[in-house]
């Protein structure tokens, strides 16, 4: 049985840092690339992160390029987004995903991403 478990989510102050975890179970997440996207209301969904199946390539979009940094324990089938110097910008519903698509250049493509979380909440408030 496939699960997809998002933590680590939580309210935090503009500048404060943030660890999310993803944790996969029901298929090998080795041969899979991650993503990290985020939905903010009103807004549509965006790709904020991404890293390959071998942790050697990652993409991050310019509103969180030197702020967040993804990674992966392909050992523990968890992936991370460390986010620091939060913004209200930074708040949204944020969501891992497991799937074939990671480009260095344009991010992940979510139509092929199969196995997705129900996302956690990171609210950016003073």
């Amino acid at each position: 049985q496939v699960q997809v478990a998002e933590s680590g989510g939580g309210l935090v102050q503009p500048g404060g840092s943030l660890r999310l975890s993803c944790s996969f179970s029901g298929f090998p997440l080795d041969v899979y690339a991650v993503a990290w996207f985020r939905q903010a209301p009103g807004k549509e969904r965006e790709g904020v992160s991404c890293i390959r199946s071998s942790a050697e390539t990652t993409y991050y979009a310019d509103s969180v390029k030197g702020r967040f940094t993804i990674s992966r324990d392909n050992a523990k089938n968890t992936a991370y987004l460390q986010m620091k110097n939060l913004t209200h910008e930074d708040t949204a519903a944020y969501y891992c995903a497991a799937g074939a698509w990671c480009s260095v250049n344009y991010g992940p493509k979510e139509s092929t991403y199969d196995y997705w979380g129900q996302g956690t909440q990171v609210t950016i408030s003073s």
